[in-house]
């Protein structure tokens, strides 16, 4: 069963959980480590032969054309994730076509390539805000994947649909959930980031066999360049929670990375979707 493999390429201190602690005015003004991160990524792929989707900010595209270029010349393919993280669920319509047209600009006059593909920032598109979909198709992407069907305190549809969908009626777009796993009436997530560093591995690639196997479904698997880096700059100040979602295992990222790449088939969303 072939899967999407996906990253979502945005440096340490853009997370969403660090907008209370960190200026936006200040990024160019923290140390960088989007670029060195990528490459190490991209290396990994190239080792084991394997394509993916990288979902750019169209911030980290403008500084950093070199590593676009690279993206796109290795046969990746170049998606969307906004200009400069900032979620669905704090922009009216006008400002997320506004955010859209800019950063799918930047990353096809760098690339030279046509971009279908959107995620949203920290998964916020939910149901307060489902309009995004038709701004998008405006737009002329094809597929978003910005919804993760799980119950969280900071995103989630719980009842969304668990595996690729179409939103707009009578229409080919389609929205590709993150992976979930049914366990007890209740999605788990087994699509990456967070919870693929909190689970051990045994875990996580059973959830994944599971939905190949006995669900006949292909997954979605996303990372962030940050999660490979456990030498990444300690942001100080930080509440527990927040801590220990972006510290947590960090050390041990990259060897998991590795042995998902070999215990899986993998390829870009596009490839596997439409």
């Amino acid at each position: 069963m072939l899967n999407a493999m996906s990253v979502d390429v945005e440096d340490y201190f853009q997370v969403s959980a660090f907008e209370p602690y960190i200026n936006k005015n200040e990024w160019d003004q923290i140390p960088h480590r989007v670029e060195r991160n990528t490459n190490i990524i991209l290396d990994l792929f190239l080792h084991a032969e394997i394509k993916a989707t990288f979902f750019t900010l169209g911030w980290v595209a403008e500084r950093y054309p070199a590593l676009v270029r690279r993206i796109v010349d290795e046969g990746h393919e170049l998606a969307c994730h906004g200009y400069e993280h900032i979620r669905v669920t704090e922009q009216n319509e006008i400002e997320f076509r506004q955010d859209i047209v800019k950063s799918k600009k930047i990353l096809e006059d760098l690339s030279g390539k046509k971009v279908i593909g959107y995620r949203a920032a920290s998964y916020s598109i939910n149901k307060s805000n489902l309009w995004a979909h038709d701004v998008l198709l405006d737009e002329g992407f094809l597929y978003s994947s910005s919804i993760y069907p799980v119950k969280h305190d900071l995103y989630g549809i719980p009842d969304a649909p668990r595996f690729s969908y179409h939103p707009i009626k009578e229409n080919t777009f389609k929205e590709i959930p993150i992976t979930t796993l049914e366990l007890f009436n209740k999605n788990v997530p087994c699509g990456g980031g967070g919870f693929f560093r909190f689970y051990p591995y045994a875990f996580s690639r059973w959830a994944l066999s599971r939905v190949n196997n006995n669900e006949k479904q292909s997954a979605v698997f996303y990372f962030h360049p940050w999660e490979i880096d456990p030498d990444q700059p300690r942001q100080q100040g930080l509440n527990a929670k927040t801590k220990f979602r972006h510290y947590v295992n960090l050390e041990h990222m990259e060897n998991r990375l590795k042995a998902l790449l070999n215990d899986f088939q993998w390829d870009t969303m596009e490839k596997v979707f439409l």
